[in-house]
């Protein structure tokens, strides 16, 4: 199943399948290590949902919900 990282609830794990957004935000994503293929868990999100926490490449990032919408991910079974 595909839907957006910033649609992920704590716990919940999948796989990068496409970066979109514009220049700056691509790049600093890609830049963090989120890239096709990358794995990614999903660790805290806020009471408001942003931001959120997530594991990938064996670190702990915080993203910005608008950041976070812009990651396709397929969602691991």
């Amino acid at each position: 199943m595909l839907k957006t990282l910033d649609q992920f609830v704590p716990g919940e794990s999948g796989v990068v399948k496409s970066v979109s957004g514009e220049g700056k935000i691509k790049r600093r994503l890609f830049d963090m290590g989120i890239t096709p293929g990358a794995e990614i868990a999903m660790r805290k999100k806020a009471p408001l949902g942003d931001p959120i926490e997530v594991t990938v490449r064996n670190y702990e990032l915080t993203l910005r919900k608008t950041e976070a919408c812009c990651v396709s991910m397929e969602v691991a079974k």
